[in-house]
């Protein structure tokens, strides 16, 4: 049975940093491409971070310079520092995972077709 469990969320004040993780059972991360979606109330599911099978690594713009993506292969675990949160950071964040190489586009990790039941972020300013 597959499961992503997510952890880490909190709540933390404009500037702080977060670092979320997700465990993994029932399927590598080695072998998936893993990724991190979002959503806030009332807007839609938005891409944030990916990490492809081979290790290759993509970012939401809104992202860029301030999320990093890393997995463990041998704790079977994926990661996402966050520093420098703004308000607008906050949602819920979910792992997700795909095994089919073609669905590796950060824009198609809200759809991907195993996610966990996620954390929530809040950012304050």
């Amino acid at each position: 049975q597959v499961q992503l469990v997510e952890s880490g969320g909190d709540s933390v004040q404009a500037g702080g940093s977060l670092r979320l993780s997700c465990a993994a059972s029932g399927l590598s991360v080695s072998m998936y491409c893993m990724g991190w979606f979002r959503q806030a109330p009332g807007k839609e599911r938005e891409g944030v971070a990916l990490i492809g099978k081979y290790g290759a690594i993509a970012y939401a713009e809104s992202a860029k310079g301030r999320f990093t993506i890393s997995k463990d292969n041998a704790k079977n675990t994926l990661n996402l520092q966050m520093n420098n949160l703004k308000p607008e950071d906050t949602a819920m964040y979910y792992c997700t995972a795909d095994p089919a190489p073609g669905s590796c586009l950060v824009s198609k990790t809200p759809y991907f077709n195993r996610r966990g039941q996620g954390t929530q972020v809040t950012v304050s300013s």
